[in-house]
């Protein structure tokens, strides 16, 4: 029973991760690629889509808290029995891995979108100061 929860929380939060990693990928290619401005931005692109992945399986398939089905818990002096795996444990432990997963890829992406917030205000005010520049000496040569 153990195994097959472990497995079950596994692929809910893969299959969690890979709903999630679609839904930014446009959004996280066209950030990226408005900063980089570059080829290369596509392999930041893939790297940040492992990332989600790593997060999300890891967040959500909690191994510490699962083990609290096969090995007994001391509380004091006396030992706690095994909690038994029924429906209603399997629906909690479904929900908890769902919301842990979410949660992982939301902190993920917010420090990635505050990064990226900070690299394009960096990136215009470059832009900005060599447009400048360009523009008064293009002005300046040509009179």
């Amino acid at each position: 029973m153990f195994l097959s929860l472990l497995a079950v929380t596994f692929l809910v939060a893969l299959l969690v991760s890979f709903v999630v990693s679609r839904l930014f990928l446009n959004a996280t290619g066209t950030i990226l690629q408005r900063i980089l401005s570059d080829p290369i931005y596509m392999a930041w692109v893939r790297y940040l889509m492992f990332a989600i992945y790593v997060v999300g399986i890891s967040s959500g398939v909690r191994i510490w808290e699962l083990e609290r089905y096969i090995n007994p818990t001391l509380s004091g002096e006396r030992t706690r029995p095994l909690l038994v795996l029924n429906a209603d444990r399997w629906v909690l432990e479904l929900y908890r891995t769902t919301i842990g997963a979410l949660q992982g890829i939301a902190w993920l992406l917010l420090v990635f979108f505050i990064l990226a917030l900070i690299g394009f205000v960096v990136v215009r005010l470059g832009e900005m100061k060599y447009g400048s520049k360009r523009v008064g000496s293009g002005g300046e040569g040509s009179a």
